[in-house]
């Protein structure tokens, strides 16, 4: 061992994995002030496409951490997906609305991922705290109560380093080396398909393709056409069990698939792939110092676009749990809420995904999804509902805890995330928030808690009103601990940050 450092390194959180989870945990834990190292065996970021959709939670969470400015450029709105039979007539409808959702921002975007990940890895570069190292392929993880560590290899140099820190995240994709570590199954939901993926370059104009994605349902070959950024256009085309993966990716082939859409002289081929489409559940996402997210914990097949979303969801919900047992100001404990609240959520749209699947291999369309419902031309249109989270952290009155807080406009215009920054927010009725700031000052600075009052975001009173609350207590990932209905004391909702009290060490 004497090409192994000499001295080990201490960092708070060691992120395995540079892919976009990861990247937006380590911009979230640098945005926390929280010391962290991001390893990734790859000298540069993968430059083909791979995931091409992201919505409006997403956003919102790249908001957070200050790149949605950065980001916007390279984004394409989708207007939304149709589903067609084998004769092109349309059985489905899901519009996407062209004006902001009560996020903030559009519900569905497109992306270049190569493009995303740039814009998220130079944002690592304001974070002083924050360390990005590649060609570092990491082999072994130990911990025990008072750390972890983490051994790599600069495959650079063939240096063997050894890392000290508190906690270990996963975010190395589906073989995930963090997941062996753990030793957790996963929990097969029952889809694997072989499916070829073709993203290709267009040569000339052709609006005809249209900017919605296309679920096409022929049961003898399904297929889904995605409208890319710019000239790149995407076509996901099943697999059949007696064909070869070698075969079915050479070009004549592949433009033998796409002839029904596409001629060789209208396009280049960028990349022709067969991919195995799985769904699967990580079924521990903890073990003491060593956690997973994204593809690490959960797969989904590509028919709802929420691969990259769940990771980013995963970081969001992770890593203000970890700043704050890092801080002192929370119990280890408080990442068991982390599986606890993201499994249930991730599980239901893996399933949707499913049904979604079965639609397109199906002419049973009003048997194969459930959550359609029927238009006067006896049409469907789907109308999906972002699930709940899961068992965590809740007080008062518990109605709307697990659901996403709206972002509101303050009256100088701009967003209401902005002004009450990454931490717990109240959100208070008009005329309600002097009285709580005077009162309870104390609280709310050792909580970290700011206050966003009806007088200063348009809408908040309103949103109120509908569910009958005087105050909502949001947490930093956006979604709701708890509520007070009208003529409550809004100061009680403080009791639910009781888990956050500093530990004895930290007082």
């Amino acid at each position: 061992m004497s090409n192994t450092a000499a001295n080990s390194q201490n960092f708070d959180i060691v992120v395995v994995g540079r892919g976009p989870v990861g990247s937006t945990l380590a911009n979230l834990l640098g945005l926390c002030g929280i010391r962290t190292l991001m390893l990734e065996r790859e000298a540069k970021a993968y430059h083909l496409p791979r995931a091409v959709h992201f919505d409006d939670e997403c956003m919102r969470v790249f908001q957070t951490i200050g790149l949605a400015d950065a980001i916007l450029p390279h984004l394409t709105l989708s207007p939304g997906m149709r589903f067609v039979d084998a004769e092109g007539r349309l059985l489905l409808d899901w519009p996407r609305p062209r004006e902001p959702t009560a996020m903030g921002w559009n519900l569905s975007y497109r992306f270049h991922q190569p493009d995303l990940e740039a814009v998220l890895n130079n944002g690592l570069e304001r974070w002083p705290h924050v360390e990005l190292r590649t060609r570092c392929d990491v082999f072994a993880l130990e911990q025990d109560q008072d750390g972890a560590r983490v051994r790599y290899e600069d495959l650079a140099t063939g240096r063997l380093v050894d890392i000290s820190c508190a906690y270990v995240v996963g975010c190395d994709g589906a073989r995930s080396l963090v997941r062996r570590f753990i030793g957790s199954a996963l929990d097969d939901l029952g889809f694997h398909e072989r499916w070829l993926v073709c993203d290709v370059l267009l040569k000339e104009e052709r609006p005809d393709l249209g900017d919605f994605s296309v679920q096409h349902c022929n049961p003898r070959r399904p297929a889904t056409y995605i409208r890319g950024t710019g000239n790149r256009r995407r076509w996901e085309i099943t697999v059949h069990p007696d064909e070869d993966a070698v075969d079915i990716v050479q070009p004549a082939r592949v433009w033998e698939l796409l002839s029904r859409w596409l001629q060789p002289t209208e396009a280049e081929i960028e990349r022709a792939a067969v991919y195995t489409f799985h769904s699967a559940v990580a079924r521990q996402w903890r073990d003491g110092r060593f956690l997973l997210a994204g593809d690490s914990a959960h797969q989904t097949p590509p028919f709802l676009g929420q691969g990259m979303c769940a990771g980013i969801r995963d970081a969001a919900n992770l890593a203000w749990k970890l700043a704050h047992v890092i801080a002192g100001k929370a119990t280890p404990d408080l990442l068991d809420t982390y599986q606890s609240e993201r499994a249930p959520h991730v599980r239901e749209f893996i399933e949707l995904a499913i049904r979604l699947g079965g639609l397109i291999n199906t002419k049973a369309v009003a048997a194969a999804l459930a959550t359609g419902t029927a238009q006067g031309d006896g049409q469907l249109k789907l109308d999906v509902q972002k699930p709940l989270l899961g068992p965590g952290p809740a007080c008062c009155d518990r109605s709307l805890t697990g659901q996403l807080t709206p972002q509101f406009r303050g009256r100088d215009h701009g967003r209401s995330d902005d002004r009450v920054g990454y931490r717990f927010a109240l959100l208070c009725r008009s005329g309600l928030g002097t009285a709580v700031i005077e009162q309870h000052h104390a609280s709310l600075t050792a909580a970290d808690v700011s206050i966003l009052c009806g007088e200063e975001a348009s809408g908040l009173d309103g949103w109120l009103d509908q569910h009958g609350f005087d105050a909502v207590l949001m947490r930093p990932d956006r979604y709701i601990l708890g509520a007070v209905r009208r003529g409550e004391d809004p100061a009680a909702l403080l009791s639910g940050l009781a888990f956050l009290a500093p530990l004895p060490s930290a007082a």
